[in-house]
C-alpha cells in the first residue's frame, strides 16, 4: 500500500508498532532494550527511494554463523544506527535520511510495548509472537505498561492530518496494538480528518479465523468503543481456486464481505478487484493507493 501511495502527490507519516517480540526483533529488543526493529524496516523500506539491489540488501537475512543466523542486515543497521545516534527515533529519523525515504515513518512510542492477549476460555497469553500461536479465540488484547507515552510527534502527525488511513495488516498484533496507545486512540476519534481502513484480504489463522469485514470492524470498536471509519476499502475480485486451496492448507481463507451489514453500521464501503498473486497475495498498490488518492482529493476539495 505504501508503495503505491508514495507516487502519490501525498505528504505520509506513517505510524508503526512497537510490540513485535519474535525472530531477529525480539532478540534484538532484549538484548539491546530498543524498540523492535522489524517492522520499521518494511515500512522504510517501502517508503524508500532506493535501488532494487539495496532493498534486497537491507532484507538480507543471515542463514549462518554463531549470533547472526536469522538477523536482517536492515535491523541490524537500525540496531546500530540506534547506537550512534543515541536513541531509537532519531536512529530512524537517520536512516530514513540515508534511504531518502518519501515522508516520515514514527515508532508509535519510544519504547518497547508488551503485547497481551486474553482468550475467550479467560487465559492469558503475553507476547506478540505467542498470540497467533495459542490456537484459541481472542476475546481482547493489551498493552504494558498500560499509560505508555506514545511518541510526541505521532500524536502531532495525527492532530494535523488530512486524512488517516488504518490497516491493512495482522488485526490483533499490529493493527490494534497501534490503536490502543491510549493518546494516540484519542488523537484519533477528535481528529476531524478522513478516517479510512483497509481491511485484509485473507483470515489470518490463529487470529481472525473465519472473520468477516464486519468483524474485523467489531473487533476494533470493542477495543477502542467509537465508531472510527468513514470509509471501509474492501476486495471483492476473485481469488483463484487453485490460490484458495493453497492458502486453506495453512487455515486462512478470503475475509467475507458482510456488505448489508457493515453498510447498516454506517460506513461507506469501497469494493474494488484488489488482490494480486505472486508468490503470496498482495494488495494491487497501485489500484488500492488510487482509489485512496481519490478519497483524500474529493474530502480536500470538499473541505475547501
Amino acid at each position: 500500500m505504501l508503495r503505491g501511495l508514495k507516487e502519490k502527490p501525498l505528504d505520509i507519516t506513517a505510524i508503526v508498532t512497537v510490540a513485535d517480540d519474535g525472530g531477529s526483533s525480539g532478540i534484538l529488543r532484549n538484548e539491546l532494550q530498543i524498540p523492535p526493529p522489524g517492522d520499521i524496516r518494511n515500512v522504510l523500506l517501502a517508503l524508500a527511494d532506493v535501488e532494487p539491489l539495496l532493498s534486497n540488501l537491507l532484507n538480507y537475512r543471515f542463514n549462518s554463523g554463531t549470533g547472526l543466523a536469522g538477523h536482517s542486515l536492515g535491523n541490524l543497521m537500525l540496531a546500530a544506527i540506534t547506537d550512534i545516534s543515541g536513541d531509537f527515533v532519531s536512529g530512524v529519523r537517520e536512516l530514513s535520511r540515508v534511504l531518502a525515504v518519501r515522508g516520515r515513518v514514527l515508532p508509535a512510542a519510544g519504547q518497547a510495548i508488551v503485547l497481551k492477549g486474553e482468550m475467550m476460555d479467560g487465559s492469558i497469553v503475553t507476547g506478540e509472537s505467542m498470540i497467533p500461536k495459542a490456537g484459541k479465540a481472542i476475546k481482547r488484547v493489551f498493552i504494558e505498561p498500560a499509560n505508555v507515552e506514545p511518541l510526541a510527534e505521532a500524536v502531532e502527525a495525527i492532530q494535523e492530518a488530512d486524512a488517516i488511513l488504518i490497516g491493512p495488516g495482522s488485526l490483533y498484533t499490529s493493527i490494534i496494538p497501534n490503536l490502543i496507545v491510549p493518546k494516540l486512540a484519542e488523537a484519533i476519534v477528535s481528529s476531524e480528518a478522513l478516517k479510512m481502513f483497509v481491511c485484509n484480504v485473507m483470515t489470518q489463522p490463529g487470529e481472525t479465523d473465519n472473520y468477516s469485514v464486519g468483524d474485523h470492524l467489531n473487533a476494533i470498536h470493542n477495543h477502542i468503543g467509537y465508531h472510527l471509519f468513514d470509509y471501509v476499502i474492501v476486495n471483492d475480485g476473485e481469488i483463484p481456486p487453485q490460490v484458495q486451496s493453497k492458502y486453506a492448507e495453512k487455515g486462512a481463507k478470503a475475509v467475507h464481505l458482510d456488505l448489508e451489514e457493515v453498510k447498516k453500521r454506517g460506513y461507506k464501503v469501497i469494493a474494488d478487484r484488489l488482490v494480486l498473486f505472486r508468490t503470496y497475495l498482495r494488495h494491487d498498490a497501485e489500484r488500492l493507493s488510487q482509489h485512496i488518492y481519490q478519497l483524500v482529493d474529493d474530502w480536500m476539495t470538499r473541505k475547501r
